[in-house]
């Protein structure tokens, strides 16, 4: 891209910023609770779930066929404060293998406390699983069907410098 591409796009963040991001208390109240479940896919059941419980010690919470596609299993894990990762086989599908796509999912971050992610790191590196370590606090890594997930390590829910869901001081940017 340009620097004329670029910048073109940083000016339509900062319009959009300046246009519908409000000061946390100026804020409605969101209608939602939180996240229920975000569901993927899984080509294989136990390996997803040795994978998500046992390596990365999110406990498995329910497994049961799906109702929408006789055959499949729909189970979930519990990423915490009532938050669940929920995943589908689809037996007799030739669905293909994971891709990044426009309107897909780009990568499912889960925050995990300080001591746990330390544990995780560890494990992941006992277990031979490649990962990216960014910025000290982030852990990316791809499960056995491919889809990314971060691990990050973010105690007081900080990001690019300001607190996730403040707004940032761009009076110097």
């Amino acid at each position: 891209m340009s620097d004329t591409d670029l910048a073109a796009l940083a000016a339509r963040r900062d319009e959009l910023r300046t246009r519908h991001l409000r000061p946390p208390d100026e804020r409605p109240e969101s209608s939602a609770r939180g996240v229920h479940h975000v569901a993927v896919l899984s080509s294989d059941v136990e390996q997803t779930i040795r994978f998500y419980q046992d390596l990365l010690e999110f406990p498995l919470t329910d497994l049961f066929e799906n109702r929408d596609y006789e055959g499949s299993t729909h189970f979930f894990f519990d990423i915490g404060h009532g938050n669940a990762l929920a995943f589908f086989d689809f037996p007799g599908l030739d669905l293909g293998d994971y891709a990044e796509v426009l309107g897909g999912l780009h990568h499912l971050a889960i925050s995990v406390p300080p001591d746990r992610w330390e544990r995780l790191k560890a494990k992941l590196d006992d277990a031979g699983v490649e990962y990216q370590h960014i910025d000290g606090s982030s852990l990316y890594l791809r499960d056995p069907d491919g889809t990314r997930v971060e691990l990050i390590c973010d105690p007081l829910g900080e990001m690019y410098g300001h607190k996730v869901g403040e707004m940032p001081d761009t009076r110097d940017a």
